[in-house]
């Protein structure tokens, strides 16, 4: 009898608290009445390329950064000279002294936009190096550093991205806040689906001893990620209105790409591009769309489809080469996070201090550069655009490619 009262009441309560969301819903903008909107008016999520002006973003956190444990997905991912630091650190955090000051140079970077008027969201601390155990792996964590890696945001909505890396399956977690607190106001929220990260995700014999090694794999089109499920991070693709560019990477595969390609369509057109790259993962320091019709491709990294944006009358830049020291600890990237910046909007972009010859570089082309010193905070694998996720930027849906 109590557990049929107790149901009962639950049923009564659970219809109670519908029945109030819908009231409150009515005033929201994602009122039924609404819901066929294109975009709520005060939706507070809206971005539809990298460059119109920035009005709201989210910032990473270094706090807790743990080294990722040398898995076969992380050793493909990173450079050779860096592996004993993996295998010695995998699990632990990073070092202490390291991590303060990239703490420190973030939140410089946070006080600089907004005093440029730009509105900073931060992911919640998480104790990284907690182990982990599903049914398929155990694994500890990484950061919740790089919101570009497992965010993007089209329109309205702000997509989660599945990853590829078991040190990452649980990093959505520390954004989870803010995108409930964006559902709440109105925005679209999509998880795309979570890969088990099994054995057969993964080529456990992948041939790699040395960067020639990769070169051969990447030319022939080979990644240590199989095509067993849908994976991806969200820092392979880059937006430029109705067109989203996509490459097929260490972490991103084509099962991946098609998801986004089916969920986006049709209002957006995913496209497969490539570079000649021993290393592919992550677009944006390989070829970083800054305006329309502007592109920068990294020298050392052409691209093949390159006629399909000089077609369309883009004017490809090439940035200078980096000046970042050779000592510079660099655990999970290239040098080239120089180009790896962060447009304000079409006529402001945050650039590394350190980095003259690309702040020149802006400046021939009539950009105005705010500079910003992260060089400890690059060590942990992003520039200011992967430290980053554009929430929201005014401006409109436009096609840059008809």
């Amino acid at each position: 009898v109590s557990l049929g009262r107790t149901l009962t009441g639950w049923v009564q309560r659970t219809f109670q608290s519908t029945q109030a969301a819908t009231a409150s819903s009515r005033n929201s903008c994602a009122a039924d009445d609404k819901a066929t909107d294109p975009l709520p008016k005060d939706c507070p999520v809206s971005s539809y390329n990298e460059w119109d002006p920035l009005e709201e973003v989210i910032v990473g956190r270094a706090e807790n950064a743990c080294v990722p444990p040398f898995t076969v997905e992380v050793k493909a991912n990173t450079y050779e000279k860096y592996w004993p630091f993996y295998q010695k650190h995998g699990g632990h955090y990073f070092p202490k002294d390291h991590l303060k000051k990239a703490v420190a140079e973030i939140e410089e970077m946070c006080n600089i936009l907004k005093t440029e008027g730009v509105t900073v969201r931060r992911p919640d601390p998480i104790d990284w190096s907690l182990k982990y155990k599903t049914p398929d792996f155990e694994s500890t964590g990484l950061y919740g550093a790089m919101p570009r890696d497992i965010l993007i945001v089209v329109g309205n909505e702000i997509i989660e991205a599945p990853m590829a890396w078991r040190a990452r399956f649980f990093e959505y977690r520390a954004y989870r806040s803010i995108i409930k607190d964006y559902f709440h106001r109105g925005a679209k929220w999509t998880t795309a689906p979570k890969p088990t990260m099994g054995d057969k995700l993964y080529d456990q014999n992948y041939p790699i001893h040395s960067v020639e090694d990769r070169h051969k794999l990447a030319a022939q089109g080979k990644f240590v990620t199989t095509e067993f499920e849908p994976c991806f991070d969200a820092a392979d693709f880059i937006r430029a209105g109705r067109d989203i560019f996509a490459q097929r990477s260490q972490v991103t595969n084509y099962l991946g790409i098609e998801w986004m390609r089916r969920h986006l369509a049709p209002d957006y057109r995913v496209h497969i591009i490539s570079f000649k790259d021993p290393n592919p993962m992550h677009i944006d320091a390989t070829f970083n769309i800054i305006g329309p019709g502007l592109v920068l491709s990294n020298p050392d990294r052409p691209c093949h489809q390159i006629d399909l944006f000089k077609k369309a009358g883009w004017t490809i830049v090439t940035p200078p080469i980096p000046v970042i020291p050779d000592d510079h600890p660099l655990w999970m990237s290239s040098k080239w996070l120089s180009m790896n910046v962060l447009m304000l909007d079409e006529k402001r972009v945050m650039v590394d201090a350190n980095e003259v010859p690309i702040q020149k570089m802006f400046e021939k082309l009539g950009i105005s550069t705010i500079k910003v010193n992260i060089r400890n905070a690059n060590s942990l694998g992003g520039g200011f655009h992967c430290w980053t996720c554009d929430v929201r930027r005014r401006g409109t849906l436009q096609s840059y490619f008809d």
